[in-house]
């Protein structure tokens, strides 16, 4: 236990995402003994890597901007900036059964699908949102409503309600004007990193190759990772905190910190206050299926297309191999459809192949030269609880305290991105953060522990 000397303290860290990993880095530089707990078979999360074809890459799609200070400083920590690539993308929009570019500023300022004066006040909603520094005010309105006041109704009607769907599906009537505000401005960052063409970066193998170094680093540190072992339960016992596994086993630390999500962990801690418990189930999780695609050749230029057309199934085209050598796939494309669902879409009840073949026949008619044949391999992943949506007054109402009723347990997830952009750059400031705020908090908890302890 931690003592008015500073003596280490053992934390179990449930959860081994890029969030765990990072906080069980960071603990562990300030002389912690870190267990890191995860209920697959190697920590990663969402950014696990799966074999596809034959071929290594990220599970789900990712993308490094010039912007994310945060996680490149965090790959320079581990050895691997040096292993970071980077290529000038463009993005496309599918709109009225149309593929169009909208790459760059001339394309902007020709996009057919608006007028002059639309595109001269999307322009100004971009540019008002980008300088925009205070977002608190913005947790107060709807998203919708905020981007109607900026852009007009016809634009949101035409670009921005489609994008919001692609990314929370209908959960966006109900999200806050910060939603949009944080993507557009790390967006806008990026540009602005980039000499205002869109750069785009990905590490030489992928996660699988971020995820290696991060596992070699943590070990070298003497984390200890239990991976393969669901936490069942944690109790807060006189001065500890105690995790029971799922293997049968439990395991007692000073320390408990939960990264896992929100109901998750009111379904963990039945010890916690039934307005605990309350507020944390009362977050609004967006969930998501993503299909992984090996084609023979590429669907089109552009990194990601955006789709406002209501008929396809899929809420954007990402083609990971704009950005990664077809070699690395051996020759062929790899390309990402999303679908953001709500916890009660019936598309959730879809089995894989009428996904795989819902999706595929969208493609044979957004792409006249693809035809299913191209198709070499084709994978789903499903996640329940990916995203925690930026609610009216979701700061106030339901973010999850670092510290909870119980002395020796805490809080670190995503949820705490009070703004609702989810991205690895931002878990990994989140736990740079919450790190230093625990490093007191912990010290406090010891303190105390030692203080009530008989002499």
């Amino acid at each position: 236990m931690v003592t008015a000397t500073g003596e280490s303290r053992s934390v179990g860290i449930v959860g081994g995402g890029m969030l765990g990993m990072t906080l069980a880095l960071r603990l562990s530089q300030a002389g912690h003994r870190v267990t890191l707990i995860e209920a697959a078979p190697s920590p990663g999360g969402l950014a696990a890597p799966q074999t596809i074809g034959g071929f290594t890459w990220d599970r789900f799609y990712h993308v490094i901007l010039l912007s994310d200070a945060n996680l490149r400083a965090l790959l320079d920590e581990l050895g691997i900036g040096s292993r970071l690539f980077w290529r000038t993308t463009r993005t496309g929009f599918y709109v009225d059964d149309r593929l169009y570019s909208l790459s760059d500023a001339f394309e902007f300022l020709t996009f057919p699908p608006l007028s002059l004066w639309d595109r001269a006040r999307l322009a100004f909603t971009i540019l008002y949102a980008a300088r925009l520094r205070d977002w608190r005010p913005l947790e107060r309105v709807g998203v919708v409503e905020w981007l109607e006041r900026l852009s007009g109704r016809r634009t949101v009607d035409r670009i921005w309600r489609p994008l919001l769907r692609s990314k929370l599906g209908e959960n966006y009537r109900i999200a806050s004007a910060a939603f949009i505000w944080a993507i557009i401005a790390r967006l806008y960052a990026a540009r602005r990193s980039g000499f205002k063409r869109e750069m785009f970066g990905h590490v030489e193998g992928g996660y699988d190759t971020i995820l290696s170094a991060f596992r070699q680093r943590l070990a070298a540190l003497g984390v200890e990772t239990l991976a393969g072992r669901a936490v069942e339960q944690v109790d807060d016992r006189e001065g500890a905190a105690e995790a029971r596994l799922s293997d049968g086993t439990t395991r007692s630390f000073d320390s408990v910190i939960l990264t896992v999500p929100c109901s998750r962990i009111a379904a963990l801690c039945p010890q916690l206050t039934e307005a605990e418990r309350t507020r944390l189930r009362s977050v609004v999780y967006q969930g998501i299926v993503c299909a992984s695609v090996l084609v023979r050749k590429p669907l089109a230029e552009y990194y990601v297309t955006n789709i406002t057309s209501e008929w396809v199934p899929f809420t954007a085209v990402i083609e990971m191999t704009t950005i990664v050598d077809r070699e690395r796939f051996g020759g062929n494309s790899l390309v990402y459809l999303p679908r953001y669902l709500t916890q009660d879409d019936p598309f959730w009840a879809k089995s894989d192949p009428e996904i795989a073949s819902e999706f595929t026949r969208a493609l044979e008619r957004m792409y006249p030269r693809f035809r299913s044949e191209d198709v070499l391999s084709f994978q789903l992943s499903r996640v329940r609880e990916m995203l925690a949506v930026s609610t009216l007054d979701y700061s106030e109402r339901l973010l999850p305290p670092t510290r909870t009723s119980l002395p020796n347990v805490f809080i670190v997830n995503s949820a705490q991105i009070a703004n609702g952009t989810l991205n690895v750059n931002e878990t990994v400031g989140l736990a740079n953060a919450k790190a230093l705020e625990l490093e007191a908090l912990l010290v406090r908890t010891g303190v105390a522990a030692l203080e009530a302890s008989p002499s």
